[in-house]
């Protein structure tokens, strides 16, 4: 239907008759000379109709509208000086037409499409409009690059790509599962994968070595802007294999996924940092290093002070640590009460953030007064506290404090614009994070990862004595410019360990056989050491496309309350549909209750 798409025909073609098909992008009537700009997912090329040469003709292109479905033929020529449009491929040439045939005329639309619009839910219902979009339709593309770079790269690394299951069982992985009814085998349920974890580690068994899928993963969870119900991972998994044969690979293929996304070299040696050093440095186990603003221990500080509050912390074994936000002294009253709301939603007891401001020469806080001037020379030193800076303190557990002043951080990086004009790519490995982690609520111990983690080798002794808090993992994250990319582990590959990593979770040698019976069996016919890691291709595609959302780079995402507006999902089931998989809901309308009762009343 077509000899060339819109952004193909250059200087060069002059003088050829082609034809082109698209969207009108724009309609001009200049003094009866219409102009339109013809789109395609290319580009755009202006087509231009003279009254003076085809009267029908240009009578017929008085009818366009936007997004009209056209055909056009006539002679490529060059613009008119003056008139070249170098923002645009095209832009030295338009066809002057001589055929033009709607194929399909189109309603006025829901909004424009060359306007950034605030109302999401508007544009979710309406995707498919949204997606015509230059912006939309670049992410896409985009998205699609670094995919298929991703799949050469591993292809070339001689990974097998393998699907798996998407019916499976439930799996330990953090979140809630989706859960599907089987109508053959009634009562019984499927759970869609939160990961392929067990299968890729049962291929390892299988003796295939090198596996990797662009698996679509899914979460019953509460949504935000990194996260959906449904997603997808690049998924790694390799035999006879350590830590640094997984990051050297990783590091590769993120390199490549980059350069073929936006021409871009990415060093492949990125920088590694303990989670402990992490946590006590940026509160975070995904830290951002493009600025500082880093957490400072103040336990020497306060080793001998008379402050109440810090007193008895620091003598029950907690600390007091506070960030210096340099430049941020003009806070206002409403950022302040923001940082104060994001404080307590992170655990700080008090409903305010202990500061001290220094301005035009006035250190301006209550803790002012109440610190020694030993205290108040040392606060000073060791935070570089100059004219216009603003300190914020937390002091409690370690972890607590850590959480709260990371979460300041953040914040206050926003609020001050620090990465406003920021290209900068700071990739980064957290590595050594614990293998467990307690729950405070249910006191029983859950897997950090997951559970099929291998425990780090020098503390298999705290293992066996039960000094869980303090076990390491051998576990990896790879972290860029604050969200978490992926993530993987060395695995269990000894059926005995397996078992005992279930029994510290609490789960006992029935429950075992009932819901990873097949894996521990597995494990007996001698499984290969293997390990391996996931990507989150949404992310990446998000960080790519320099968004803030992966909405923006999914074609149909769902929206914050896990709907698609578009398609009316999810729906209400009829009975007759629900008996056939055998299940009864028990779920009421309170509107139709409350209506209900009104009417009886």
């Amino acid at each position: 239907m077509r000899t060339h798409h819109c952004n193909e025909l250059r200087e060069s073609h002059i003088g050829q008759t082609v034809t082109l098909i698209g969207w009108v992008n724009s309609a001009r009537d200049h003094g009866g000379v219409i102009f339109i700009d013809l789109r395609d997912r290319e580009g755009l090329t202006q087509c231009v109709f003279h009254p003076e040469e085809n009267p029908e003709l240009a009578k017929l292109s008085h009818t366009l509208r936007e997004e009209d479905v056209v055909q056009v033929t006539g002679i490529i020529s060059a613009r008119l000086e003056g008139t070249v449009n170098d923002k645009i491929g095209t832009g030295s040439i338009e066809i002057v037409a001589n055929e033009l045939r709607i194929v399909n005329k189109a309603d006025v639309l829901p909004f424009q499409l060359d306007k950034e619009l605030s109302n999401e839910d508007l544009r979710m219902k309406y995707r498919y409009l949204d997606l015509r979009r230059a912006r939309m339709s670049k992410n896409i593309r985009q998205r699609s690059v670094i995919t298929s770079a991703a799949r050469r790269y591993l292809d070339q690394s001689g990974f097998f790509e393998i699907e798996t299951p998407i019916l499976s069982n439930p799996t330990p992985e953090g979140a809630r599962d989706f859960l599907v009814p089987s109508r053959l085998n009634p009562g019984r349920f499927y759970a869609l994968p939160q990961a392929p974890q067990q299968y890729k580690q049962l291929m390892m068994v299988a003796g295939l070595e090198k596996y990797y899928q662009i698996a679509r993963c899914f979460r019953d969870e509460d949504l935000r802007a990194d996260r959906q119900p449904e997603f997808t991972q690049i998924d790694i998994e390799a035999s006879f294999i350590g830590q640094e044969d997984i990051i050297s690979l990783v590091e590769g293929l993120l390199a490549s996924m980059f350069q073929a996304g936006l021409g871009v070299e990415i060093p492949t040696t990125f920088p590694r940092m303990t989670y402990a050093d992490a946590m006590d440095i940026y509160g975070s186990d995904k830290p951002d290093t493009r600025y500082e603003m880093k957490i400072t221990d103040l336990a020497d500080v306060f080793a001998a002070t008379e402050f109440k509050i810090f007193r008895s912390i620091l003598d029950g074994g907690g600390v007091v640590r506070a960030i210096n936000a340099k430049g941020f002294a003009s806070i206002t009253t409403g950022q302040m009460n923001r940082l104060n709301e994001i404080a307590v939603q992170a655990g700080l007891p008090v409903k305010n953030l202990a500061f001290i401001k220094y301005e035009n020469g006035e250190y301006k806080s209550p803790l002012w007064k109440i610190f020694s001037e030993t205290e108040k020379q040392a606060v000073v030193a060791k935070l570089d506290l100059a004219d216009g800076d603003i300190v914020f303190f937390a002091a409690g557990s370690r972890e607590s404090v850590s959480t709260i002043l990371g979460r300041v951080r953040s914040e206050c990086a926003v609020m001050m614009e620090i990465l406003k004009d920021s290209k900068a790519f700071n990739f980064l490995w957290v590595v050594d994070f614990p293998l467990l982690a307690l729950d405070e609520e249910s006191g029983h111990w859950g897997a950090v990862h997951h559970p099929f983690t291998r425990p780090h080798p020098d503390d298999m002794a705290k293992l066996e004595a039960g000094d869980y808090a303090n076990v390491r993992a051998v576990a990896y994250d790879v972290v860029l410019n604050g969200y978490e990319l992926g993530g993987g582990s060395i695995r269990i590959h000894e059926k005995d360990l397996q078992a005992q990593m279930f029994s510290v979770l609490g789960v006992g040698p029935e429950e075992q056989q009932i819901k990873f019976g097949h894996i521990l069996d597995a494990f007996r016919f001698g499984a290969p050491p293997h390990g391996g890691l996931a990507l989150g291709l949404d992310r990446i595609a998000m960080l790519v496309a320099g968004e803030d959302s992966i909405r923006e780079v999914i074609a149909f995402p769902k929206n914050n309350k896990g709907a698609d507006l578009m398609a009316h999902s999810p729906c209400q089931i009829g009975h007759k549909e629900l008996r056939e998989v055998y299940v009864q809901s028990t779920w009421k309308d309170p509107k139709l209750t409350q209506e209900k009762t009104v009417v009886e009343s």
